[in-house]
């Protein structure tokens, strides 16, 4: 055995508990003591989110707000979306948007916005008409005119579930620190995009066309919440990252579709319509612009 397996080993040997997939699942006598931990490692289990960095105004020396595009349909983005289905999957496996609605229900999570500049805060009471569609058949209306009771199975309740979560689009700020003399980013809101509920089984309407942003979610207060929830590792399924480690890291595939400008922070596909390789091109350009600005700012 080489220097290297021993370094690697002694690495994984000393990895706190906390990230392993299932806590106690080589020592569990059974089933129901999986992820059941000691006091011992309780007292070490001390894992939390690392902590953004306190940055002054008259430290950024530049800035500039972006609005990008998440695809769930790339394999990368696949994180995520999955898993969809949590029937036959245990607790410790849910995907984003699962996440996300699970701790507004429960009032964890409470900075949640109507859109994308956090001006109108909404409770979960106020999303049920953007996540749920409550019809009647024909039978139902029938009933109604006849003067009788509506019998509950006329009544077609559709919810959205994370299987119909196409995209997110999340909003946030590169800016230059002159203090470290280095360009950062720093994720400000994260919003899941569904087709409309009121249309979602309405193929008459262009899928482009239905897509709606549910809600959005100041992502500093979500942070803790997404660092306890954890992604499954493709390469090493002991060793799962949390939501937050994951975006904060950027490990996922975006789109700039929009900018902060001078138009009114209007979007590309408003001066770039009906050419998708053009509106592309012009994301691909506003990343390069901001790139570009780092080197420039040690040209002399």
């Amino acid at each position: 055995m080489n220097w290297k397996n021993v370094l690697l080993i002694g690495a994984v040997t000393l990895l706190p508990v906390s990230l392993m997939a299932q806590a106690n699942i080589l020592n569990a006598k059974k089933p129901e003591e999986i992820g059941m931990k000691t006091e011992a490692q309780k007292a070490l289990d001390n894992d939390a989110p690392l902590e953004y960095g306190y940055v002054d105004d008259r430290d950024i020396l530049w800035s500039k707000t972006v609005w990008e595009v998440i695809d769930l349909d790339e394999r990368v983005n696949f994180p995520l979306y999955y898993p969809t289905d949590t029937i036959d999957i245990g607790n410790n496996r849910r995907s984003l948007y699962d996440v996300l609605l699970k701790n507004i229900k429960n009032g964890k999570l409470e900075d949640v916005y109507a859109d994308s500049y956090f001006t109108e805060k909404r409770k979960f009471s106020d999303l049920t008409a953007t996540l749920q569609k409550v019809d009647t058949t024909d039978y139902g209306y029938e009933q109604i005119n006849a003067g009788e009771e509506l019998s509950p199975e006329y009544v077609i309740r559709r919810n959205l579930t994370a299987a119909d979560i196409e995209e997110y689009r999340i909003k946030g700020m590169w800016y230059f620190d002159k203090r470290q003399g280095e360009l950062k980013y720093r994720l400000l809101g994260i919003a899941p995009v569904a087709p409309d509920v009121n249309f979602i089984d309405d193929e008459s309407m262009a899928p482009a066309d239905a897509k709606v942003e549910l809600f959005w979610v100041w992502y500093p207060d979500a942070r803790e919440i997404l660092h306890e929830a954890k992604v499954f590792n493709q390469r090493n399924s002991a060793q799962p990252i949390s939501f937050d480690m994951l975006l904060n890291a950027r490990r996922f595939d975006a789109i700039i579709y929009r900018e902060d400008n001078v138009h009114g922070d209007r979007e590309v596909n408003d001066y770039i319509s009906d050419n998708a390789l053009f509106q592309l091109l012009e994301a691909n350009r506003i990343k390069e612009t901001i790139r570009d600005r780092e080197q420039d700012m040690w040209a002399y």
